[in-house]
């Protein structure tokens, strides 16, 4: 196998087959040569070549051809086999001749399902032998035989992208932008129930829902991770801080009856997408160069058009157009919990990130922006630099990790779960301990509190991230209440800020109505009306004399919690038991 290594900046690009693809197949044993496309280090792209075989039978004969006698009906069994020792897809077409009074269709033998398209339908399969069989019918009402050509189009699934799939030359490319990763910030992936050193090579697969994750440790221990070697166990002692990356994308909300914009039923789910249980969420991945402005929503049935896509405004920070950022993986915590009990002023100490430990409560919102805005100061324990902006997350930001999780590339798209448990698991510890799960979606009495299991218990645990794997975000459905920076025309009310802060570290929404809410016009992108009771999640925004906006959910949240939850906060901003917050990190560079 040849690998050909381009360098390139861009992240979305024009592959151009220098293959052209057969359409009449003449053997009973094909091959074609292929390329697969994958993401390799420093945005570069690595295209494979070499080649996949299939096996086409009709009645058991290899051919290409059906043969219909004039005014005849007829009916063919089909096999269509993999003899590869890998994954790889087979689209499985027939061409018509020119006449009108044809009449086909086809049914797949296994489980009669009809294909979505008459053009064709997937075989994914792996391994040497395995095979879809097809019955296509033909009724020929012409006075003379026709013959119909059969085709089929090949493609690796053995890396993360593959060409062709849909028989085009020309195919676009969306890949993830490289995550920005500041000073002393360590990329890590999980291995044998550990958090281990990676490298830039080998950190991330967004298609299988492994969404980057990096950490900070205590001053003590730094210097010794960022010399050692890939693959050294990081403990989880000596982590203080955990990020996952949200890349920079577009997204559009696809409507299937043309009346609600609930996504589109797509291949995660069996049903038609409802408020209850919504669908899919379109995403594509793009660079800090592209930004959509359209109209974040589609009809299913026409596909999207280039004017439906959207970048959220979460992607752009005081002017910079952000190719991503970090999120806190967990809520926040303290660097001295305990100290909190005795009265010791909040702003002495620090956040912390990580699981199993009581979330940052107690104290207003202008302290956790405080606390959170100064984690990069000069000389901070966690080794950031000046170039980072660290900051409480916005509503928008929140939003963006709800948008990413209600895609094929987050939980929505991970197939070990299933219908209502699509939706992220709830924490319903009521010792606010960070990264717990029920092992279920919202629901529950208080009979459920406690800490059912821990974010690193595989489905179970795992499926409290907007993954359901370890990779993703967690304690965005229940846990602490967290509030958000985002706030009613700028009424500081019980908060704790004199003024309000610079603009580009809050949303400012100047009504209750969500059709209104920024400046006489919807907000789009920000989670609220597009999502609007997603999930049957509660649905309340910000008004003159309820100032802050909460996200989530808290543990005593009910059906109603989840990660597309928003609702003020009646007491204005005011520190309170269960009351928390998360943090954002953006490269100014």
């Amino acid at each position: 196998m040849k690998r050909l290594l381009l360098n390139t900046k861009v992240s979305k690009i024009y592959i151009i087959s220098v293959i052209l693809i057969t359409l009449l197949l003449l053997t009973s044993y094909f091959s074609y040569a292929m390329f697969t496309v994958t993401k390799e280090k420093n945005n570069a792209i690595s295209i494979v070549t070499g080649t996949l075989s299939y096996d086409l039978k009709v009645d058991g004969v290899s051919t290409d051809e059906l043969v219909v006698g004039p005014n005849e009906e007829k009916t063919f069994t089909i096999t269509l086999s993999n003899p590869n020792n890998r994954l790889a897809r087979f689209n499985f077409y027939y061409i018509t001749p020119i006449f009108e009074n044809i009449e086909m269709g086809y049914l797949k033998i296994k489980d009669f399902n009809i294909p979505p398209e008459e053009t064709g339908v997937n075989l994914e399969k792996e391994g040497i032998g395995a095979s879809q069989i097809y019955q296509l019918k033909v009724i020929n009402n012409n006075n003379e035989q026709i013959v119909i050509n059969l085709g089929v189009e090949v493609g690796l699934d053995y890396n993360d992208l593959a060409l062709p799939s849909n028989g085009n030359l020309f195919e676009e490319i969306f890949t993830v932008n490289t995550p920005e990763l500041d000073n002393n910030m360590i990329p890590v992936i999980y291995e044998n129930n550990n958090w281990v050193k990676t490298d830039e090579a080998n950190w991330y697969n967004y298609d299988k829902g492994e969404w980057a994750n990096a950490v900070t440790v205590s001053s003590s221990t730094r210097d010794t991770y960022l010399e050692a070697d890939i693959g050294t166990v990081i403990s989880m002692d000596d982590i203080e801080t955990m990020w996952v990356w949200i890349p920079r994308y577009s997204y559009s909300i696809g409507s299937e009856d043309g009346i609600n914009y609930y996504g589109k039923q797509g291949n995660f789910l069996t049903t038609m997408p409802t408020q209850e249980l919504p669908g899919e969420i379109d995403i594509k991945f793009i660079e800090p160069n592209v930004k959509d402005k359209g109209t974040a929503k589609y009809l299913v049935s026409e596909g999207i058009g280039a004017d439906d896509w959207y970048t959220p405004d979460a992607f752009t920070f005081d002017g910079k157009e952000l190719s991503g950022i970090w999120v806190g993986k967990f809520e926040s915590s303290s660097s001295n919990i305990e100290a909190l009990e005795s009265g010791i002023d909040s702003m002495n100490l620090d956040v912390m990130i990580k699981p199993n430990v009581s979330s940052w409560d107690n104290i207003n919102v202008a302290t956790m922006f405080q606390v959170s805005l100064k984690m990069n100061n000069p000389g901070n324990r966690y080794g950031f630099s000046t170039d980072v902006d660290t900051h409480m997350i916005k509503n928008s930001e929140w939003a963006i990790i709800t948008y990413l999780s209600q895609s094929k590339y987050g939980k929505l798209g991970n197939v070990n779960f299933t219908g209502a448990n699509k939706e992220v698991y709830q924490n319903k510890s009521d010792e606010i301990i960070t990264g717990c799960s029920l092992g279920a979606p919202s629901g529950g009495t208080s009979a459920d509190y406690g800490c059912q299991y821990t974010y690193d218990v595989d489905i179970n645990g795992t499926g409290a991230s907007t993954t359901g794997t370890i990779y993703g975000v967690y304690d965005m459905s229940g846990g602490a209440f967290e509030l958000v920076m985002a706030n009613y025309n700028g009424l500081v009310e019980n908060s704790g800020f004199e003024t309000m802060p610079e603009s580009k570290y809050y949303d400012k929404y100047t009504s209750d109505d969500v059709l209104t809410s920024c400046s006489g016009n919807a907000c789009i992108s920000h989670g609220l009306g597009e999502n609007w009771g997603w999930y049957n999640d509660i649905k309340e925004l910000v008004d003159a004399n309820n100032a802050w906006q909460g996200r989530g959910g808290a543990f005593i949240s009910s059906i109603q919690g989840g990660i597309f939850y928003f609702d003020n906060y009646d007491d204005n901003g005011i520190a309170a038991y269960g009351l928390t917050f998360r943090v954002t990190l953006v490269n100014l560079q």
